[in-house]
C-alpha cells in the first residue's frame, strides 16, 4: 500500500492513470527538463514508459516517487519522492514540479515531509538528492533540508552533485 502524505497545500499520493496526460505535459517542458534525464524534453513514450517506471518502484521496491497534488486546486503539479533503481548512486529524494509552481516554496514543503517519512517511517539514516551543478533552484531545496554538498556521480550519462541530508541534522519540520 502507497501511504498519502500531506502538508498544509500539497497531498503527496499515489500516481494515477488520469495524471498521465499532466505528467507528459510536464516532461514536454523544455524548462522543467534541462537538468533531468538526458536534458531535453521527452515525447509522451519516454513519458510513458518513466510514468510507468515510478509506478513499479513502488512494487519492486516498497518506496518510489509521489504525485503532487495542490490542495486549492487539486490539480496533479509534479512528483516528489524516492528512487534507487540497480545501479544507483543510493536513496536518493527527488523532486520536480510544473514551471508555473516554482518560486513558491512548494518543492521544499514537499521534500521535506518525504524526508520526515524516509527518517522517522522508513528508519533511513540519510538520503541523497543527485542534483545538476547548473541547477540552483534545486540545489537551494537541499540545503533547506539541511543537505551538504557530498561528492559527484555519473546519473544516466551526466555528472550531478549529491547532497547528502543526515537524519541528526536534517531540517524536517
Amino acid at each position: 500500500m502507497i501511504p498519502t502524505l500531506d502538508t498544509p497545500r500539497l497531498i503527496l499520493r499515489e500516481f494515477r492513470e488520469a495524471d498521465f496526460p499532466d505528467y507528459a505535459r510536464l516532461c514536454s517542458d523544455a524548462d522543467v527538463m534541462r537538468y533531468l534525464g538526458g536534458g531535453a524534453p521527452w515525447t509522451a513514450g519516454e513519458a510513458w514508459r518513466h510514468f510507468a517506471f515510478m509506478i513499479g518502484h513502488w512494487h519492486l521496491r516498497g518506496y518510489g516517487p509521489w504525485a503532487v497534488e495542490e490542495k486549492e486546486s487539486g490539480r496533479f503539479i509534479g512528483r516528489i519522492g524516492f528512487l534507487n533503481p540497480e545501479g544507483w548512486p543510493d536513496f536518493e529524494l527527488g523532486w520536480t514540479l510544473a514551471k508555473e509552481h516554482w518560486g513558491r516554496g512548494l518543492a521544499t514543503e514537499g521534500a521535506r515531509r518525504a524526508l520526515r517519512y524516509a527518517f522517522l517511517e522508513m528508519d533511513r539514516d540519510h538520503v541523497v538528492s543527485l542534483i545538476h551543478p547548473d541547477n540552483r533552484a534545486s540545489i537551494r531545496v537541499a540545503e533547506h533540508l539541511g543537505a551538504r554538498q557530498a561528492g559527484t556521480a555519473f546519473v544516466l550519462g551526466r555528472e550531478v552533485q549529491v547532497y547528502r541530508t543526515e537524519r541528526a541534522s536534517a531540517a524536517v519540520g
